[in-house]
């Protein structure tokens, strides 16, 4: 594995690439990043380098909105098939559907959707500012909000904002009842449970806190707390123990929260994808002006 590794370091250097991880991704592939983070902090890193080639380990819409924010940049996704489950249960033709029924509405979509769903909307948010984001826009406006209803529905209660809710959910996330919220505060009496917000309204109701990925780390730093029961996909785990070894992390059920498109990444794949500069993630020009304009409205408005 050393061997691999430093090849990838040359490979990295004689590219002038640079590396970004999603939490989710395996251990071995977030030690090789460059920089590690939430679906927003990429987002926003992705805008921000000067890099000419950026390796994005994510799934496929994460590479795809690198790709609409760094125009000027070859992006590479180590793996075309990384797809997901909750961009999926979106389209850019029902989108319209719905538009047309509530033309006056604006659209907000989770950055979990395709670059076709993001050029039908209006603004993106992530799960670190979707509260914000609804609470910027005025209140004599209705909202459609795609694709995640999990996510919507923490929303709503957090602005006192009626939305139409896309019916589509995180199969992972959206798996996670209340009883097992209990059945881990039962092994683990003394931990705070951190809740993601793809989770469903009766998860949510039990949290300590309810926290993107990123504001996980922002809650933990901020409490003396020395106990928590993470509720989200099994890959948050690593890097909060690598950013706090004092606290302890448990998951909310083992073996249940795992995304395999967020685990399909090799470092081979990695190497492989420097070495024949594979694959690159183009968008089509229309479609990326108009998803350009969505994304840039949403890295305007702060995290929650």
């Amino acid at each position: 594995m050393d061997k691999l590794i430093r090849k990838i370091e040359q490979l990295k250097s004689e590219r002038q690439a640079v590396i970004l991880a999603h939490n989710y991704e395996p251990p071995e592939i977030q030690d090789i990043a460059d920089i590690v983070g939430d679906s927003l902090g990429l987002s926003i890193d992705a805008a921000k380098l000067d890099n000419p080639v950026i390796v994005f380990c994510g799934v496929s819409f994460m590479a795809e909105s690198a790709a609409i924010l760094a125009p000027d940049k070859q992006v590479l996704l180590p793996r075309l098939n990384c797809g997901c489950g909750l961009a999926d249960m979106a389209n850019a033709a029902a989108l319209r559907k719905i538009r047309g029924k509530h033309p006056d509405a604006v659209v907000v979509t989770y950055v979990n959707s395709s670059a076709a769903v993001k050029a039908e909307s209006d603004i993106c948010c992530t799960s670190g500012n979707a509260v914000n984001v609804v609470r910027s826009i005025p209140k004599d406006k209705d909202i459609i909000f795609v694709p995640d209803r999990n996510l919507g529905a923490y929303v709503q209660t957090q602005t006192g904002r009626k939305m139409i809710l896309w019916d589509g959910a995180c199969p992972i996330h959206d798996v996670i009842s209340a009883d097992d919220i209990t059945t881990a505060r039962a092994a683990y009496p003394d931990a705070l449970a951190i809740v993601h917000p793809e989770c469903k309204p009766e998860v949510v109701a039990m949290a300590d806190s309810v926290c993107s990925t990123g504001g996980m780390f922002d809650f933990v730093a901020g409490t003396n707390h020395k106990e928590f029961i993470v509720v989200t996909e099994e890959g948050m785990l690593y890097p909060l123990r690598q950013a706090h070894p004092d606290r302890t992390f448990y998951p909310v059920k083992k073996g249940g929260m795992i995304c395999p498109d967020m685990k399909m990444i090799s470092l081979d794949d990695v190497c492989t994808s420097l070495e024949k500069m594979e694959y690159i993630i183009t968008v089509n020009p229309e479609t990326a002006t108009k998803a350009r304009l969505a994304l840039e409205r949403m890295l305007t408005v702060p995290r929650n």
